[in-house]
């Protein structure tokens, strides 16, 4: 609930976003994004990305991936925790992170998903209409069985409300809309 204060042990430690390690008690959607961002890199790499013992060992295994935080993003995360000093570390680059040959998408959105301010991260709608998911939007893909997708894209009108028209495009695919245009009319 926005402007309630919370925990920072919200989430399990390998999926806490850093502000939550600096002691923010806000929770906002950016959290979720940056959870978000740790599970698809789990999935990609078969292992947490950050894997910390405990909320300092955390922040390390973030800094060591996403280099040291500037100022002001330590100020974005928590006002209170400008005045600490770090280590500057470099960033690893993210072809270096994803050792594996991934499609450059896939790389493109987890990286987007960490951003030490949470103001800087990904939408819940910029992730879904990111090119990394233009397959789901193709009507030849299919399941590994064959079979056809399930439907994704049959959002009801609050869930579209106050979304740009150029990003509802982007989300719902041309076959999908002419689809749902004819459930609606014929329903």
């Amino acid at each position: 609930v926005k402007g309630e204060p919370n925990v920072s042990y919200i989430c399990s430690r390998y999926y806490r976003a850093p502000e939550l390690i600096f002691g923010a008690t806000e929770y906002t959607t950016a959290i979720d994004i940056w959870s978000t961002g740790c599970v698809m890199a789990e999935l990609l790499l078969g292992q947490p990305l950050f894997p910390g013992e405990s909320g300092v060992d955390q922040l390390v295994e973030i800094i060591k991936v996403l280099g040291t935080p500037t100022r002001e993003e330590i100020k974005c995360m928590n006002p209170n925790y400008t005045e600490f000093k770090f280590p500057q570390i470099k960033p690893h680059p993210w072809h270096k992170v994803f050792q594996k040959r991934l499609p450059p998408e896939a790389v493109d959105l987890v990286c987007r998903f960490f951003q030490y301010s949470p103001n800087l991260r990904c939408t819940a709608l910029e992730a879904c209409i990111h090119p990394f998911f233009d397959e789901l939007r193709d009507p030849n893909t299919r399941l590994p069985n064959g079979r056809p997708l399930p439907p994704l894209f049959n959002f009801k009108a609050p869930e579209l409300s106050g979304i740009p028209p150029d990003n509802i495009h982007k989300l719902i695919p041309e076959h999908a809309r002419k689809q749902n245009l004819f459930m609606a009319l014929h329903s």
